[in-house]
């Protein structure tokens, strides 16, 4: 997340084959990062490179930096995923201490001078709420209904109204933030590369629910000691397998696959997908921004994928009633 270090290492030592390499962590740890990886993802090593210092500035939140790594087959990417943050609107409060909008119930909501977004003129309008872990982009039929209105911390919900066509075909983009960019890593209980974790949850007044129909695929995957502990099988990349704490550091690596440019379209193919997993409240440990409004979200499970830990980028895609 701040600084990029030992890249240029990294690739005199690899160039662009996926080979065994060995280093050795600032504890003296060994790590191994490949023996037989032949995986599709693309390798990174190490803390990326800070572009931007923070989207979001909050009293009490935590820095929502964005940069860039370069991995051994000589791409590059965007930490902790490409956003839509900076210029997108950002959906309506249900909760959201940054704005001084912090109400104990639904209650103290007055939904009705929420505007619409009118994303179909001769659709019906839908309401929903929605809490994620970190960040989410909501796309509705296509295009984009609106971002997050706070990437990282404090935690916050939103609750959305727009103006579509059934069936109403739903993406969802969502980011578990990193402050430690290219690491998947935080400040957490004095553990500085704590690795953090996702979720996501939402209800919508189609009668759409996050549940296990939905499909949820994974795009960037850290922190790792090792990447052939992840494994593919088909369109899955299960990384259950996996350690979720990393004895690498800051030597970490992590693994990443482009997004297809098309995922948000109306007929894009994502039937192949693995499905959501469901995740448990205790699991997640979600904050008054949801809890405050359970009632609201009732029926609806948090979703992510396999991996709610070491997953940090996930596509989410359903089609309505």
């Amino acid at each position: 997340m701040k600084k990029a270090i030992g890249l240029a290492m990294i690739m005199m030592c690899w160039g662009c084959q996926k080979t065994e390499v060995s280093t050795t962590t600032s504890t003296g740890t060994s790590v191994t990062p490949t023996k037989t990886y032949s995986g599709t993802g693309s390798i990174t090593q190490g803390i990326g490179t800070t572009v931007i210092g923070s989207l979001y500035t909050c009293s009490g939140g935590r820095v929502s930096a964005v940069g860039n790594i370069l991995s051994t087959d000589a791409k590059s990417w965007v930490l902790p995923a490409e956003n839509s943050f900076s210029s997108a609107n950002k959906l309506p409060d249900l909760f959201n201490e940054c704005n001084a909008k912090s109400p104990s119930s639904i209650a103290q909501v007055d939904t009705a001078k929420i505007p619409t977004t009118i994303i179909d003129s001769d659709g019906e309008t839908i309401t929903g709420y929605i809490y994620g872990d970190n960040y989410f982009e909501l796309y509705v039929n296509g295009k984009l209904v609106g971002v997050d209105a706070v990437p990282f911390t404090p935690f916050n919900s939103s609750f959305v109204k727009f103006k579509a066509k059934r069936p109403i075909k739903y993406a969802i983009k969502v980011v578990d933030w990193e402050e430690n960019l290219g690491l998947g890593t935080e400040l957490n209980g004095g553990d500085a590369n704590h690795p953090g974790d996702g979720g996501f949850i939402a209800k919508f007044s189609d009668g759409t629910v996050t549940n296990a129909s939905w499909k949820a695929q994974t795009f960037y995957i850290a922190p790792l000691a090792s990447v052939d502990c992840v494994t593919e099988t088909g369109t899955s990349r299960n990384s259950s397998g996996c350690p979720t704490t990393s004895s690498a550091g800051l030597k970490s690596y992590a693994l990443h696959w482009a997004i297809p440019s098309n995922w948000i379209a109306t007929d894009f193919d994502f039937t192949s997908w693995p499905s959501a997993s469901l995740f448990t409240e205790s699991a997640v440990g979600p904050k008054n921004a949801y809890t405050n409004f359970s009632p609201q979200f009732s029926g609806a499970s948090f979703i992510w994928s396999s991996n709610l830990i070491l997953d940090n980028l996930v596509l989410l895609r359903f089609t309505g009633k």
